[in-house]
């Protein structure tokens, strides 16, 4: 059974297995290089001393996905909004992990008093070998709706990515 847990700097290393696959194989992370373990460690105690929450996705101790939110904008006018990043592991995807990992992050977010959540999606102009519209139709069916797009504005393995920007409210806004 699949249990959603806060992370905690000792899962560095599984996570950075599971977000690795993203950085060398994919256009969903527009970083170039697979950071460090210890790099890694500090974004997730960095996002944790902040009050963010970090969530992992584990079944018979193996770690499946995580998800967090981070700031918005770091200043103090965005403070009830938040980003959300998610990855899975291969063999968890279609199994409505993500979903879960999202709904307790929303859960946890709303109770903190969030009420703003957005996603920065990559998205190409056709769907390629390092990209396709997965992340998108994940966020739009968890309620997110599209508010802006950038065109051309990531660049990895020799070709140019749109970003689209999405928004959930929380709390029955409008």
């Amino acid at each position: 059974m699949c249990t959603i847990r806060s992370a905690t700097p000792a899962d560095a290393a599984k996570l950075l297995e599971i977000y690795a696959r993203y950085v060398t194989d994919t256009a969903i992370s527009f970083e170039y290089d697979v950071p460090s373990v210890d790099e890694f460690r500090g974004r997730i105690e960095t996002r944790l001393s902040r009050g963010y929450p970090y969530l992992v996705a584990e079944e018979d101790g193996v770690l499946l996905g995580y998800a967090y939110a981070g700031p918005f904008i770091d200043r103090a006018a965005y403070a009830h909004c938040c980003e959300l990043t998610i990855y899975l592991a291969q063999t968890a995807r279609g199994r409505g992990i993500g979903r879960r990992l999202y709904a307790a992050l929303e859960e946890t977010l709303g109770e903190k008093g969030f009420r703003n959540l957005y996603a920065c999606i990559g998205v190409p102009e056709t769907e390629d070998e390092y990209l396709n519209f997965n992340s998108r139709d994940f966020h739009a069916h968890m309620g997110f709706r599209t508010v802006g797009t950038f065109r051309n504005s990531g660049y990895k393995f020799g070709r140019f990515y749109h970003m689209i920007w999405m928004e959930k409210l929380l709390g029955g806004q409008k």
